[in-house]
């Protein structure tokens, strides 16, 4: 628990446990993320070797653990191999990614060795991140001493700036200045697995701040729910049912590509494409048990020209 009260976000773990899951198992030509698991804690890996083994447990609340870890690596894959693909092409040298939650792109992406890399979130998340990546750290222990040196997990990216911003509430432009971004070179935006968690007026507020960021030759890669009763009965049902993964991290806002689409033209962003993650999980060869959640799931890039 932070000081502010509130708790490092539980789905940014299970997001975490399926990139685990699915690595070296799906798509692997495609997708790899050797860097979750070091990030889990011990018991966080149980339901992740369970999915990889193939083996679901018995008890009635481990069953959804992993059957909530084994759904997430069939959304997952997809949608990381469609991230990253589109920031391969367009990564600049800034990368600024909102809502970072245990992200591992910056320490696991070689492409951004000549990029520096804001990762922007909730203080509580962030200081439970920032921990786990202490705690996989190599050893390192003092010539003189026997104590360890504070150290954390080492980054591919040229350098990572933590930073701390309640989306919700707290001023983004005030905060990316004071951690070093410069408004006037071109940057690289990620907004992965936010937007369904803010209101709509907290959407159009972060992407009116983003925006105003943004210099020509940007770009902003916005993952984002397109409304969907299937995946919505599937989210109530999983409440009901007493999951604690999601419990008080509810939806806020469905998008769909059009109103998306025209919500970034107004700020000078013009959306290059936008897809759906069904598509994409059919030519990575998953098993894309969850059909509802893929297709109403959406990737859309946006340019600023």
């Amino acid at each position: 628990m932070s000081e502010s009260g509130r708790a490092a976000s539980r789905t940014a773990v299970l997001v975490c446990q399926g990139r685990a899951a699915a690595n070296g198992r799906v798509a692997t030509e495609r997708f790899a993320d050797p860097v979750a698991t070091e990030l889990l804690r011990v018991a966080e890996r149980t339901a992740v070797d369970e999915v990889r083994a193939n083996t679901p447990p018995k008890g009635w609340r481990e069953r959804t653990a992993y059957e909530s870890v084994r759904a997430c690596a069939d959304v997952v894959v997809p949608r990381t191999v469609a991230i990253d693909e589109a920031l391969r092409a367009r990564m600049t040298g800034q990368f600024v990614v909102l809502g970072a939650g245990l992200d591992t792109r910056a320490w696991r992406l070689p492409g951004l060795a000549q990029t520096d890399v804001w990762e922007v979130d909730h203080p509580a998340s962030q200081q439970d991140k920032r921990a786990r990546l202490a705690d996989a750290a190599p050893a390192l222990r003092a010539p003189d001493a026997g104590s360890r040196l504070a150290a954390e997990l080492p980054a591919v990216a040229r350098s990572v700036r933590f930073t701390p911003v309640d989306l919700a509430v707290d001023d983004l432009g005030a905060a990316l200045d004071a951690a070093g971004h410069d408004p006037s070179s071109p940057t690289t935006w990620l907004w992965e697995g936010v937007v369904p968690y803010l209101t709509r007026d907290q959407v159009r507020t972060t992407v009116a701040a983003l925006a105003a960021r943004t210099a020509p030759g940007s770009t902003l890669v916005v993952n984002y729910q397109a409304p969907s009763a299937k995946a919505a009965a599937g989210r109530l049902l999983t409440r009901v049912l007493g999951s604690s993964i999601t419990s008080g991290e509810p939806w806020r806002s469905l998008w769909k590509p059009e109103r998306m689409a025209a919500l970034l033209a107004e700020y000078g962003l013009r959306v290059v494409s936008d897809d759906d993650l069904l598509a994409l999980a059919h030519t990575l060869g998953g098993p894309a048990r969850v059909r509802a959640s893929l297709r109403s799931s959406r990737v859309a890039v946006a340019n600023r020209a």
